[in-house]
């Protein structure tokens, strides 16, 4: 397995993150979250309302698999376009020692891929079934609160992208093996300090959001924009939400989508990362909502479908420095509107997500070269 790579040459400091309890009243609670989308594009979720068992027994399934002989997972894999993988992403390593489990949000008790993972594929398809409801069900809050704070006529509007039994959303279980499972890793530290390697190099995630939860292992960052790396605390009771390409989009450039990597894992103890990616239909166009913008605003954003911009997101390889040119190219805003009053606007256009014919990007490369359907840290 390649070496991963060095930090890059950014400074990396102590930032407060925001901190988003769903206890609290629904004006508090949007208005804070809508701060936290905008200056951040990331905040921590308390009091979240998931059940701990829920949360226990997916990670007790994930650790069970991940335990398993290298010879019996790869019976779960490659992934086409689910189940194990194992592969480094780029030339140059920008991976490091990870394992992971992509799995469908809709329906996996159908899957047969169940019985390649567990000896138990029922329990297992229960397990993944129940903690997917409840996650989307959390995702669902979310943007109908985003809904709500950002004063949107149909607060449904974001989370009736997931909720559409067509959705593309996906389920992660990322896996770090501790520093005693890794073979070779004196050699590597001889030219990569310990606390100087990435684990899974730096990215946004190209869907709607994000919604993570991790164990008490660390290796979370976040980029600010002034590309300051902060560390995430990890706190295995809440959940982490990360601000996506699409959702940028959809809020023409008023949301930020969060650039994050994953540190090696420097542990004597695996770290294993849960993310929930929550994505609309492959044939949902996307552009800037007409209430996302005042009357002399224009759209920063060329409408594309969900379909096309996946498909341009995961035919470059995440170290590939064209990756994030072109990617940029696809969402880059020009100077930011200025921020709309927090309460109702007297335009009230019927909110679209894109319709008819729109000259697109270019996309003829080969979708998913690497076998994996999703990011994550």
């Amino acid at each position: 397995m390649p070496c991963p790579t060095s930090i890059r040459t950014k400074k990396t400091k102590a930032v407060g993150i925001p901190t988003i309890d769903l206890s609290q009243s629904r004006a508090i609670t949007s208005k804070s979250i809508v701060e936290a989308c905008q200056e951040f594009g990331f905040f921590k979720l308390i009091n979240h309302g998931v059940p701990h068992h829920a949360i226990a027994q997916l990670e007790s399934q994930g650790f069970d698999f991940f335990q398993k002989p290298s010879s019996e997972k790869h019976r779960a894999g490659p992934p086409n376009p689910f189940g194990y993988g194992c592969k480094s992403i780029g030339s140059n390593g920008d991976m490091g020692d990870l394992e992971y489990l992509l799995l469908p949000s809709h329906n996996p008790a159908t899957s047969i891929l169940q019985s390649s993972i567990s000896n138990d594929p029922l329990t297992f398809s229960h397990v993944v079934n129940e903690y997917v409801k409840s996650v989307r069900d959390l995702g669902c809050e979310i943007l109908d609160l985003i809904g709500e704070g950002l004063w949107l006529p149909n607060k449904s509007v974001f989370s009736n992208l997931i909720r559409d039994v067509h959705s593309d959303s996906v389920l992660r279980i990322n896996y770090y093996p501790g520093v005693q499972h890794i073979e070779n890793r004196e050699l590597s530290t001889k030219s990569h300090p310990s606390n100087d390697r990435i684990g899974f190099g730096e990215h946004s995630d190209p869907q709607i959001l994000t919604i993570l939860r991790a164990n008490d292992v660390d290796g979370l960052q976040i980029s600010l924009q002034d590309s300051i790396w902060v560390p995430v605390c990890p706190d295995p009771s809440a959940f982490y939400v990360l601000i996506g390409d699409v959702f940028q989009a959809m809020t023409n450039g008023r949301f930020v989508s969060v650039r994050h990597r994953a540190m090696a894992n420097n542990s004597k103890n695996p770290r294993m990362s849960i993310m929930y990616f929550g994505a609309p239909s492959l044939n949902t166009w996307i552009a800037p909502l007409s209430e996302m913008m005042l009357p002399n605003d224009k759209s920063l954003y060329k409408p594309f479908t969900w379909a096309q911009y996946k498909k341009a997101a995961y035919s470059l390889r995440l170290a590939d420095s064209q990756r994030d040119t072109e990617l940029r190219n696809l969402l880059r805003p020009h100077p930011r509107p200025q921020p709309l009053p927090n309460h109702p606007t007297t335009k009230q256009d019927p909110i679209h997500l894109g319709q008819g014919n729109y000259p697109l990007f270019s996309s003829g490369v080969n979708s998913d070269p690497e076998g994996i359907s999703s990011t994550g840290t």
